[in-house]
């Protein structure tokens, strides 16, 4: 398959990161994609539920195959390992500084880079999913923010698959590639948000927003897999962590 030319401007480095990852992805997964005609041109956020640690792999698959370099905000933990920084800075991807003063800068760089054409990647759970059987949870506000206040696309995407290539919490740090595990993206239309643009971003607009988005990530995860998610969406606030730790520290 040939792919399209990109629709933006990206480093030597990224473009050789993809030549080598293209192939060794196309040899461990069976790709299983649709709603790429939904991919605005131009800069919009793309946000996506979480379900491993391998997720960006296909994610940025999916983009690259269609013509967009992704642009992920990342914990900012992953730009300190040296070479990995460099890979990270060259490749424009977003430093996320949970916690301390610097919280606001990956808002801003996020702005700047959607506002230069570029497709921003989010996960608005902030973490993978905790949900026992790996449905969406509550999501927090980011994607939306971002979306309301540069005019940009809000775009939904949802992820199946990537679990049983390395299932997160599960104490198990190596990918399972054999057989090749299928994958399954499914891209929806731009969120209408016509309603909600050009209001004061209040708490209640962006939380809105942040619902429309999790009901349309969840419906397109519940065509992937064939079945209805639970009435009540996991909030990790509120509800006892089925995944990872709870407040406690057990399992």
């Amino acid at each position: 398959m040939q792919r399209p030319p990109m629709r933006e401007e990206i480093t030597r480095l990224y473009r050789g990161i993809i030549a080598g990852a293209h192939p060794v992805l196309r040899r461990v997964t069976v790709q299983d994609w649709s709603g790429g005609e939904h991919l605005p041109e131009g800069g919009f956020v793309i946000a996506s539920n979480h379900i491993s640690n391998v997720d960006h792999f296909p994610l940025g698959h999916f983009l690259v195959d269609h013509g967009r370099a992704p642009h992920f905000l990342a914990k900012s933990s992953l730009f300190k390992p040296p070479g990995v920084k460099q890979i990270m800075q060259g490749t424009g991807q977003i430093p996320v500084f949970r916690g301390t003063t610097r919280a606001s800068d990956s808002l801003a760089a996020a702005t700047a880079a959607l506002r230069d054409g570029a497709c921003v990647c989010v996960y608005p759970e902030g973490t993978i999913t905790r949900e026992r059987d790996f449905w969406p949870m509550t999501g927090k506000s980011g994607a939306a923010r971002l979306a309301l206040e540069t005019g940009c696309p809000l775009v939904p995407m949802a992820i199946w698959g990537t679990h049983e290539i390395l299932e997160p919490y599960s104490g198990r740090y190596v990918p399972s590639l054999r057989p090749p595990r299928t994958v399954s993206v499914r891209v929806g239309a731009p969120l209408d948000l016509d309603d909600l643009r050009g209001q004061p971003l209040t708490q209640a607009v962006l939380r809105e927003a942040t619902d429309r988005l999790m009901s349309r990530i969840t419906a397109l995860l519940e065509e992937i897999r064939g079945e209805k998610a639970p009435e009540h969406r996991f909030d990790p606030r509120t509800d006892v962590p089925a995944r990872g730790k709870s407040k406690k520290g057990k399992a």
